[in-house]
């Protein structure tokens, strides 16, 4: 393999100094034109490439910013890269990229791997809100800024965007009201993550709103992955419980659902109705497309990658909770 040219190779050719080589490619004013044009030329000509690590330590920044999600399962996180990349690329900076694969000590090493890579900031979909707080303010008195996104550490100070998922939630679980739906079952995510405790508030004030009792037996405590999801709809016709909708965590979790009552011949919205909180594409690639809570993805890396940016240009930039609006969309899930 061919070694890279170096600044040393120029001035061997060139027959100048390493500084004067140096400061030729780094444009400095006290460099004749005529050098600097005859240093660029042979670099163009050799092949020298600047060494990147190097230049960005001495400048002490890396043009780099982490980003930790969850999963990679699902689109959720590819879509929300999709509007960082579009803000983060045209600024110069790269993009690296670690899953936590919904595991405290994963994100843990992920979070010490970008300290080590001297990232300039880290944008962050915790897996669970209480596990790494020490570390979240650790690395922020370290001078590396952090933005959260979706699901937040509830008790830490920092940069969010967010959806107001309570509030969602009542709407989407009053519209399964409004189709005459009384039994309606939740599926209600882990409790170490806090838009699963805002959720689930939401399904409860909706029924309280509406003078539908309260029924511990119809939410179903369950993971995240389409298994959980089929899980939990075998457990519920085990039960024999009457129940003719379902409010889920996510978008996940309730086409795991639809799949197993499909399965079990249980006509969808007919008998049951599913609604669920993500708006992935996935919702409208299954059959009945799949009533949602659709959050601005894309708007949402957005949103997170402009802040990053304005903390790592001022450091006494503020801290603040940007709110996205979420669209309730309504396909043939929940509506005959």
């Amino acid at each position: 393999m061919k070694k890279p040219v170096t600044i040393k190779d120029l001035s061997k050719h060139l027959l100048l100094s390493t500084s004067t080589i140096s400061r030729a490619l780094t444009n400095d004013k006290n460099i004749r034109k005529e050098t600097r044009e005859k240093v660029l030329q042979a670099a163009q000509e050799l092949g020298y490439k600047p060494n990147l690590t190097a230049v960005n330590l001495k400048l002490g920044r890396s043009n780099s910013v982490g980003v930790i999600v969850p999963e990679m399962i699902t689109p959720f996180a590819s879509q929300v890269l999709e509007g960082i990349q579009e803000i983060l690329w045209p600024e110069g900076y790269r993009v690296i990229i670690a899953q936590s694969e919904e595991d405290p000590q994963t994100e843990k090493k992920n979070l010490q791997l970008m300290e080590q890579f001297q990232v300039d900031g880290i944008i962050i979909c915790v897996c669970d809100q209480a596990v790494n707080q020490s570390l979240y303010l650790q690395i922020q008195q370290k001078g590396i800024p952090m933005v959260f996104y979706d699901r937040i550490s509830k008790e830490m100070e920092g940069s969010q965007v967010i959806v107001d998922d309570y509030m969602k939630s009542v709407f989407m679980v009053e519209h399964l009201i409004q189709t005459g739906r009384k039994n309606i079952v939740h599926l209600h995510g882990p409790s170490y993550i806090n838009n699963s405790a805002e959720r689930f508030k939401g399904y409860k004030k909706a029924l309280e709103k509406h003078k539908i009792p309260y029924s511990p037996e119809l939410v179903i405590k369950t993971g995240l992955t389409f298994d959980d999801g089929m899980n939990a709809a075998r457990q519920l016709l085990e039960s024999n419980l009457p129940f003719d909708s379902i409010f889920a965590f996510t978008d996940t979790l309730a086409i795991g659902a639809m799949n197993y009552l499909r399965e079990q011949n249980i006509k969808i919205p007919e008998q049951v109705a599913v609604a669920s909180f993500s708006g992935t594409t996935l919702s409208t690639l299954v059959y009945p497309q799949l009533t949602t809570v659709e959050q601005p993805l894309k708007e949402m890396g957005r949103t997170a990658a402009e802040m990053i940016l304005n903390k790592i240009s001022d450091k006494s930039y503020e801290d603040k909770t940007v709110v996205l609006d979420a669209k309730i969309k309504i396909r043939a899930s929940t509506t005959v």
